[in-house]
């Protein structure tokens, strides 16, 4: 662990060779690898963002959906290119969480230069109508007179909403049943049906059945409050200070890329989030936009990799 986080840190300080070769960059296309397959939020994002760099670099960019392995074989893909900025991946938070989660990873997070936090995506705490909790702490307060009755769903283990409901169990010192699904959508069905009691998971898949009275929101769990649901509080207000749990999408490249080609990828990436049809697919989608520094970024990593080790391993959480 403390191998990894020396090495993030130095990542940036790294000579930047062929720095002298980058005032002309981009001259052909660049590679974008989304680690999930198409369709979803990682390639919905890739493409927006993708679309406006285009349009500002005056070059091609080329999204190449590589799923599988919980994002490591497009991480590796990445890991092992050349690192002269043509060839680059929009991660997620599954990064800083693989390092724990996996016994052996294909690569090292030494292995990339962060460019810029793209966005993040907060999860909504939500409970079945029967559940006798209208806030975070009537939650806490039923979760500790029933140890191990309340149960929650996702689609497996060791993704975010499993992961934010173990963080939720730790810090409120509760005992809630990690239910492990081969889909999402098959725990929702099983919430909505009141066989499961509360779920951790995004804006997208809940304001449906928030809106249809099946389902009852508590909170959300991100830093801040929701843009598609601004009265509801976040799990730190409503009564779990320091609570922050959310999904989140970043570019990086190949370790070693030269500093100034790093600087004006993040540069632009910073460009294409402010434009407003990138912003406005955002917001419709849930996302708090970010798109910080490389240097912001590659803290960011490093602290959301100390932060869920020490949830994965005070869990016991094990992939078999």
């Amino acid at each position: 662990m403390a191998g990894v986080i020396l090495g993030l840190c130095s990542i940036l300080a790294a000579p930047a060779v062929l720095a002298a070769a980058s005032g002309d960059y981009p001259v052909r296309p660049i590679r974008f690898v989304s680690p999930f397959a198409p369709g979803g939020g990682n390639d919905t994002i890739s493409r927006l963002v993708t679309q406006a760099m285009g349009r500002s670099m005056g070059q091609t960019f080329i999204v190449d959906n590589r799923p599988g392995a919980n994002t490591m074989i497009g991480m590796d893909i990445v890991a092992k290119a050349a690192p002269d900025g043509y060839t680059l991946i929009m991660t997620s938070s599954s990064v800083a969480i693989n390092v724990s989660l996996y016994p052996r990873i294909p690569y090292s997070p030494n292995d990339f230069a962060p460019v810029a936090l793209v966005a993040g995506s907060p999860l909504i705490v939500v409970v079945h109508p029967s559940v006798r909790a209208t806030t975070v702490k009537e939650l806490i307060a039923l979760a500790k007179s029933k140890p191990r009755e309340l149960m929650y769903p996702s689609s497996g283990v060791g993704n975010i909403s499993n992961l934010a409901g173990a963080l939720f169990s730790t810090m409120a010192g509760v005992e809630m049943v990690h239910v492990p699904y081969k889909g999402a959508n098959l725990g929702v069905t099983d919430l909505v049906a009141g066989r499961v009691s509360v779920m951790f998971s995004s804006a997208l898949a809940m304001l449906p059945h928030i809106k249809a009275g099946k389902l009852r929101p508590l909170a959300v769990t991100g830093s801040k409050r929701s843009s598609a649901l601004p009265s509801l509080p976040t799990v730190a207000e409503a009564g779990l200070p320091g609570y922050e749990a959310s999904t989140w999408y970043g570019v990086l490249a190949p370790a070693k890329t030269p500093r100034p080609i790093v600087i004006r990828l993040s540069t632009e990436v910073s460009k294409a989030l402010a434009t407003p049809d990138v912003k406005t697919r955002l917001d419709d989608q849930g996302l708090d936009i970010i798109g910080n520094t490389p240097d912001e970024f590659s803290a960011y990593i490093r602290s959301e990799i100390v932060k869920w080790d020490k949830v994965i391993k005070a869990a016991g959480i094990k992939l078999e």
